[in-house]
């Protein structure tokens, strides 16, 4: 037997870049603490045409325990993020972006468009709603406005709650979750692991040190992901 979203996870790493960056669908991304989050939400995360593996200790694990190699994939510049941006550029595709806090996503888009002069940003605004007829009424507009790119950071769950909202809503784009990428741009930290770090593989532990509030569910997902991961894998 085994997990759904780890079946998604190595189905997804067939994929290449440039491929889901040129076909329409939308994405999330699951590491050892969002994926506990994600054992009491699978049908959420089963509407997802690709989920990627973010993190080494996932990729460790999938290898482990189900033999199979995938590539670690995050919405960050060690990753995905600066692949979309680039292609975006040169082939005058749209983005459009819902995340962190109004003042962090204006001065986050600020940033990309010095660091990626050809990208197009159509639209951007925060991830906080009032209610869900605000998240409906931005999830038409969204439609409406028609970007090629929807980029989404609110949180794990909420996030993938409102892009499948967009997604039902008729979005003919392609969409990502982005986690606190945006958030981190922000406090002008678009590069936020030093080279070594990413070479080293060590990015937890810096966000650990970085970022003291995420140190509890650090060592939570440290604790019980093995344990959540092996009973998974023997009953599904």
């Amino acid at each position: 037997m085994g997990s759904i979203l780890v079946g998604k996870i190595i189905d997804t790493n067939t994929l290449t870049i440039k491929g889901i960056l040129e076909t329409k669908g939308v994405y999330t991304f699951l590491n050892p603490v969002s994926y506990l989050d994600a054992l009491y939400n699978k049908e959420v995360f089963a509407q997802f045409d690709g989920i990627f593996a973010d993190g080494n200790l996932l990729v460790k694990a999938i290898k482990f325990f189900y033999g199979k190699v995938v590539e670690r994939r995050s919405f960050d510049m060690t990753s995905l993020a600066p692949e979309l941006f680039e292609y975006a550029g040169e082939q005058g595709k749209t983005i459009y972006i819902v995340a962190s806090r109004q003042e962090q996503v204006e001065t986050a888009v600020k940033i990309f468009t010095e660091r990626f002069p050809k990208v197009q940003i159509i639209g951007y605004r925060n991830g906080f709603f009032t209610h869900d007829r605000n998240m409906d009424e931005e999830a038409r507009y969204i439609c409406k406005v028609n970007p090629d790119y929807l980029i989404v950071g609110m949180g794990a769950l909420n996030q993938e709650k409102f892009l499948l909202k967009v997604k039902d809503a008729g979005f003919k784009g392609i969409g990502f979750t982005c986690g606190g990428f945006i958030h981190q741009t922000s406090q002008n930290e678009i590069d936020y692991y030093p080279m070594w770090v990413d070479k080293a593989n060590l990015r937890f532990i810096y966000r650990m040190w970085k970022e003291p509030h995420t140190r509890v569910r650090y060592i939570k997902a440290g604790i019980l992901f093995p344990i959540r991961f092996f009973i998974e894998r023997i009953f599904g």
